[in-house]
């Protein structure tokens, strides 16, 4: 799995013009799920999420995880995560997982971010989606299961 995580101040995304999901501060997560992710990729990425020390401590030091600064996640899926750039000029998907199998581990992921307290609001599945976001510091991480944890 890949996730572009962003700290914001809010964030929230919609479908057709209708806000499908809506947060205050805390984590934009745009998600990608490779052919080979696992529910138990979708829970070590989701326990990193939760704990990354992001957020501000009194001293304005990034020193709390999204757990103990509060706030909720917005999580989007979007396949582009997996797309291979390096021959022509059209990227290639084939490291992405097909549909069905990927909004199954998606929703798997968020729901491991639930269990882990995290308030969650998501996207719509396979929909084109607006996504604004005020993206606070800027933040911005790339979290990728194939090169850590």
């Amino acid at each position: 799995m890949r996730a572009v995580v962003q700290r914001v101040s809010r964030a929230e995304v919609r479908v057709e013009g209708r806000v499908v999901g809506a947060i205050g501060r805390g984590l934009l997560v745009l998600v990608g799920i490779a052919r080979d992710d696992t529910p138990e990729t979708g829970k070590v990425l989701a326990e990193k999420v939760a704990n990354l020390r992001i957020f501000d401590d009194e001293q304005g030091r990034m020193n709390r995880s999204l757990l103990e600064a509060g706030g909720g996640v917005l999580c989007v899926s979007q396949f582009t995560l997996y797309g291979d750039c390096r021959k022509g000029r059209r990227p290639s998907y084939d490291r992405a997982a097909p549909p069905e199998a990927a909004r199954a581990l998606y929703e798997s992921f968020v729901e491991s971010l639930r269990a882990q307290g995290v308030k969650v609001e998501t996207g719509e599945f396979r929909a084109m989606m607006d996504v604004e976001l005020v993206n606070d510091g800027p933040v911005t991480l790339l979290l990728d299961t194939e090169r850590v944890f």
